[in-house]
């Protein structure tokens, strides 16, 4: 029996419904290190964002996973280390994506977790990574209940990514990503799929387009999701 592949959506081809111009850029003393553990150390008050995702999952069983949203100190800034998935795969082919997935029962902590795929799926070895905290759970559309991980890495040179899972491994700068202005809601409605799509629902989701040395980079879906709640998180 054949397993059904959707359509993927492309999602600059969504309507765009607005970009949040009237927010406020995170202080740029609040991309620092020594910030970043003191927040983490001592958390503020604050809401999360809930996106489509997950509040339509949310009453569902979800398979556990962690990803690892991995900072990389530069002499220019704070670098989120991301990936790009091998077109061949089955679930989110080419997409942006952190290192990270499913839960494994000797897993302690979602961190061992976010480190061992990290390690596997690119390389990143876990000696000298400071872990500083977690996100908020964060249920995806392809059925997982996914915690982020957020760390401080010693260093990102000598990354051997899996070549049947990872096409690419890249940076972006923290300051970036963390300034609403570069955070695009766009809304996708069924119909204009190339094949029809049996599940096709509305969705709403955020896009972060980033352009380095000539490659477009679009960093949507629930990656673009667990960074904004980075954002609301070091904002608040």
């Amino acid at each position: 029996m054949s397993t059904l592949r959707l359509t993927p959506i492309d999602p600059e081809s969504a309507d765009l419904i607005g970009r949040d111009d009237g927010l406020p850029a995170v202080a740029p003393e609040r991309l620092e290190p020594d910030w970043l553990r003191r927040r983490f150390a001592s958390p503020t008050a604050w809401t999360p964002e809930l996106f489509e995702d997950s509040l339509r999952l949310s009453s569902q069983a979800l398979r556990g996973a962690a990803v690892l949203i991995a900072l990389v100190p530069r002499a220019e800034g704070l670098q989120v280390l991301l990936t790009r998935r091998n077109l061949h795969l089955h679930e989110h082919a080419g997409q942006i994506s952190f290192p990270g997935g499913r839960c494994d029962r000797q897993d302690i902590h979602p961190a061992a977790t976010a480190l061992r795929e990290a390690h596997e799926e690119i390389g990143l070895r876990p000696a000298g990574t400071e872990v500083l905290g977690t996100l908020p759970l964060y249920c995806t559309a392809s059925r997982y209940a996914v915690t982020p991980v957020v760390a401080l890495i010693p260093a990102a040179e000598n990354l051997q990514p899996q070549p049947d899972e990872v096409s690419e491994v890249f940076e972006v700068p923290l300051a970036f990503l963390m300034n609403p202005r570069h955070h695009e809601l766009r809304e996708w409605r069924p119909g204009n799929d190339v094949a029809p799509n049996p599940v096709a629902v509305r969705r709403r989701f955020l896009v972060m387009p980033y352009v380095a040395n000539g490659q477009r980079y679009v960093i949507w879906g629930a990656t673009a999701a667990m960074l904004r709640n980075l954002y609301r998180l070091l904002v608040a």
